[in-house]
């Protein structure tokens, strides 16, 4: 079935989309941090679906071990033929006033690591005539809310690039823009269940479903459920005057309640 390569794997989407893909029977190579973490998911993958899984422990913010993982994009053995580009952080602060190093280093991550491992997969894939890059973006790329949304409309844009560029070769390039999903992400962002409405939340296993059924049809953008669908379509119609005027959580948060009733409720 191939292999996929993860990054930030051990937590959050990235487990779910290692959990997903490995029942489907793809080969893993999972890359984050913490490398105790990563051998003991590795292992319970193994163990579950049978498939071959390689750990390779990186901090994404340093740019040798981000070379590191596109030297494994890169290999002609065992190569890889999904790249989820999955790893990032809230930066939990405003830009004026917060700390320069925490905003350099989600640049670094949700920037930087980003460019470099979609260029080693697509430059390896494309000879191949065969593959695929899926990076996750975020609904807030249609907003302005900080440097967090500068980051991840620069990773739907930079997306859509590509897949002009792709097109014809056999590969593909699919941005995710989800909303707030409940994961260790928002935890540690400080979102939690009781502070959003109930609405505002989708279930990690549907927004990963959903993203690699949009991948094997081809699809440029994935925007999980019709509620955060219809507030993209409004954050493309309207003015960016009033767009910047939305931006504020609670506001755009006002746009998700207002398509509730546009969608069947599940247990999310």
């Amino acid at each position: 079935m191939g292999t996929a390569l993860i990054t930030g794997a051990s937590a959050g989407l990235g487990l779910e989309f290692a959990w997903q893909l490995a029942t489907a029977r793809h080969d893993l190579v999972l890359v984050a941090r913490d490398r105790e973490r990563l051998e003991r998911v590795a292992g319970q993958l193994h163990a579950a679906a049978g498939i071959h899984v390689e750990v390779l422990p990186a901090d994404l913010s340093v740019h040798e071990d981000v070379e590191r993982v596109a030297e494994r994009l890169r290999s002609t053995e065992r190569p890889v033929g999904l790249l989820v580009n999955n790893a990032g952080f809230g930066l939990r602060q405003k830009f004026v006033g917060g700390d320069l190093d925490v905003q350099e280093h989600g640049l670094e991550v949700m920037v930087r690591a980003v460019l470099v491992l979609s260029h080693a997969a697509v430059n390896a894939m494309v000879p191949r005539g065969r593959g695929a890059v899926l990076n996750v973006s975020s609904v807030s790329a249609f907003a302005t809310m900080g440097a967090y949304s500068a980051h991840k409309s620069w990773v739907k844009v930079f997306t859509e690039a590509l897949a002009v560029e792709l097109s014809g070769t056999g590969v593909t390039a699919t941005a995710l823009c989800p909303g707030f999903v409940h994961t260790e992400f928002h935890q540690r962002a400080g979102l939690h269940r009781d502070n959003m409405p109930g609405i505002a939340w989708l279930d990690a296993e549907r927004v990963v479903a959903t993203a690699l059924a949009d991948v094997r049809r081809g699809a440029v953008v994935s925007v999980p459920s019709l509620r955060y669908e219809a507030v993209a379509v409004i954050a493309r119609l309207l003015p960016r005057s009033v767009i910047r005027a939305l931006s504020g959580e609670g506001k755009l948060l006002a746009k998700v309640r207002e398509n509730e009733a546009k969608e069947p409720q599940t247990t999310e």
